[in-house]
């Protein structure tokens, strides 16, 4: 420990150079250069074995992580490009084995590895993440739906590889048991970028419009050919469980061979072992169906027949059982005779009293009681005439009265009503003259109307008619 009393400097206020040492000094930057330039040059290319913890993916697509073992803890970055094209959805706990190089960060005074490929450590790991995201997806109920196929689908939409021979094998099963016209939507079935297109296919089919110029098809197949775990790796992710999953066409799935499984057979309607069975699965044989077809109307028309036998059966029973026909209208018939002597004796009867009552009739009729009779009768109509003829109104026009008529027909009775009509009709016992009704002292006179143009001029003592 330095002497606080003594004369012998040990620290100072300002920098100074000392006697013999030749150490400049750096700044921080250059420091933290020089390390970088070290840790990059020293550790250009590693591989790293580890477990992830706390990852995330930023908006601008890098992906941060860390790697850690029992005894250390190592920062790690994936540059949106390599985090793009991983062939599996990094998650806290799996373990992987990354490569890339080694760098320093300044901003923090940390190290951290720039991987540029990363894959699981293992096939358990692969296995252990197939198993985490079962649980999660099952979790979810997408594993619960199953819905039953169409019997007889007319149209069947086929995603797989356009090239392989898994669509040539569906096709020509397809011909051989019914043919059915067949949709194929083209799509990757392993590598970067194949399980978006599979989704992708899927939820096509499942937007076209039932009338539009595709047809939608009644049922989906989605196919590929048997592989290892790595290539029928994009049948398990997420995106396609989920699209298949949410399918408004039912959809078998027949990936790989029937030892192999994904996790879209879970997802799907039904699973086939292989693609070929997925085609015998979509349609019956035609032949068979034929045949069940004419059985079953061979089965109906014998039905019917044997119904109508017994139909006839039961008629002729009944038939012996029931009453003939003179035994039924026996008693009819004889009560018809019956009413009908009856009423040839009624008629007699009737016809022989009507005589009678004829004779009796006819005996009190005599010729002088016909002509009081007729003469009283005459007498009563020449009453009956001259109370006409006193009667009749147009006798009184050869007493010099006159009768004033409307125009339009019908006598006028009082001077109010003249007034109203205008023009009246002056009917006289030799003929009908027409007059205008005008008033002359506060009275009121009929005038006749005004001579026509071509008229000759009335005398001038003709009288004015009041």
């Amino acid at each position: 420990m330095p002497d606080p009393f003594s004369d012998t400097p040990t620290g100072r206020l300002v920098a100074e150079a000392t006697p013999g040492d030749n150490a400049m000094a750096l700044s921080v930057g250059e420091l933290s250069g020089k390390l970088k330039r070290m840790v990059e040059g020293e550790f250009g290319h590693v591989r790293l074995r580890g477990e992830i913890s706390g990852y995330k993916r930023a908006a601008s697509g890098h992906a941060y992580l860390c790697l850690k073992d029992d005894s250390a803890v190592i920062d790690g970055v994936m540059w949106k490009g390599s985090a793009a094209g991983l062939a599996f959805r990094p998650e806290d706990g799996i373990e992987v084995v990354a490569t890339g190089r080694l760098t320093t960060y300044p901003g923090r005074s940390k190290y951290q590895i720039v991987i540029e490929r990363m894959e699981l450590a293992g096939a358990g790991q692969l296995m252990a993440l197939l198993e985490k995201l079962k649980a999660k997806l099952a979790a979810e109920g997408l594993f619960d739906r199953r819905r039953p196929l169409p019997f007889l689908p007319r149209v069947i939409g086929v995603v797989t590889s356009p090239t392989g021979a898994v669509i040539r094998d569906i096709l020509h099963r397809l011909e051989d048991r019914c043919p059915t016209h067949v949709v194929v939507w083209p799509v990757k079935v392993q590598g970067q970028g194949a399980a978006e297109e599979v989704a992708a296919a899927v939820r096509g089919f499942g937007a076209l419009a039932p009338d539009g110029p595709v047809p939608r098809p009644d049922l989906l197949i989605v196919a590929r050919g048997g592989g290892s775990i790595e290539d029928l790796w994009a049948f398990n992710e997420e995106p396609v469980v989920r699209a298949v999953a949410a399918s408004p066409i039912p959809v078998i799935s027949a990936v790989g061979h029937e030892t192999d499984t994904t996790l879209c057979d879970h997802a799907a309607d039904l699973r086939a072992p292989t693609p070929t069975a997925a085609a015998e699965i979509a349609v019956p044989v035609l032949a068979e169906l034929r045949l069940s077809l004419d059985t079953m109307a061979a089965r109906t028309a014998r039905c019917a027949h044997r119904h109508v036998e017994r139909g006839r059966e039961r008629v002729a029973a009944l038939a012996r059982v029931l009453p003939t026909r003179d035994r039924l209208l026996g008693p009819q018939r004889q009560r018809t005779d019956e009413l009908a002597l009856r009423l040839d004796r009624a008629l007699e009867r009737r016809v022989s009293r009507a005589r009678g009552e004829l004779g009796q009739v006819a005996g009190a009729i005599r010729p002088a009681t016909l002509d009081r009779r007729l003469e009283a009768a005459r007498r009563r109509l020449g009453d009956i005439g001259r109370l006409v003829e006193t009667l009749n109104p147009d006798r009184l026009l050869d007493r010099g009265y006159v009768r004033v008529e409307a125009q339009a027909g019908g006598t006028i009775t009082s001077a109010q009503a003249a007034r109203e009509a205008g023009a009246v009709r002056l009917r006289f016992r030799d003929g009908a003259v027409d007059a205008v009704v005008g008033v002359a002292g506060g009275g009121t006179h009929v005038e006749k109307p005004a001579p026509r143009p071509y008229s000759r001029t009335k005398p001038a003592d003709q009288p004015r008619l009041l």
